[in-house]
C-alpha cells in the first residue's frame, strides 16, 4: 500500500513562493492520481489541485488557479505543489492524497476527497501580511 509524507511548508510573507513535496513509500505512484488539499482550523478540508495518473492532466481550485502548479515525477515517487503569489488566505495545513486510478474521470471527480484512498500527515503553510 501507499504511505505519503509531505514537506516544504513554512512561514512566508505575502507574495512569496513555496514548493511543497510529497514522497510516497510502498507501491509506485504509477496508476495513482494525486491531489493536494488544505485545511485551516475550524474549516472544512478543501481541494487545491490534482494530477491524473497517465496523461498528467491537472485541475485546480478557482482560488489558486494561475498561482499554483501541481506536477509529478513517478520515477521519484514524488508529487509537487509549486505555490506563487501566496496570500494570507492560503494559510492552512496542506495534505497530499493518492487514489488508485482505473480510468480518467471528469475534473469534479478529482476535487472530491472521497476519490482518494491514502493521505499524508500534512505540512503547515503560514502566510503573513
Amino acid at each position: 500500500q501507499v504511505q505519503l509524507v509531505e514537506s516544504g511548508g513554512g512561514l512566508v510573507q505575502a507574495g512569496a513562493s513555496l514548493r511543497l513535496s510529497c514522497v510516497g513509500s510502498g507501491r509506485t505512484f504509477n496508476n495513482y492520481h494525486m491531489g493536494w488539499f488544505r485545511q485551516a482550523p475550524g474549516k472544512e478540508r478543501e481541494f487545491v489541485a490534482a494530477i491524473t495518473w497517465n496523461v498528467f492532466s491537472t485541475f485546480y481550485a478557482a482560488s489558486v488557479k494561475g498561482r499554483f502548479t501541481i506536477s509529478r515525477d513517478n520515477a521519484k515517487n514524488t508529487v509537487y505543489l509549486q505555490m506563487h503569489s501566496l496570500e494570507p488566505e492560503d494559510t492552512a495545513v496542506y495534505y497530499c492524497a493518492a487514489g488508485l486510478s482505473r480510468t480518467l474521470f471528469s475534473g469534479s471527480y478529482y476535487s472530491d476527497r472521497r476519490s482518494y484512498d491514502y493521505w499524508g500527515q500534512g505540512t503547515q503553510v503560514t502566510v503573513s501580511s
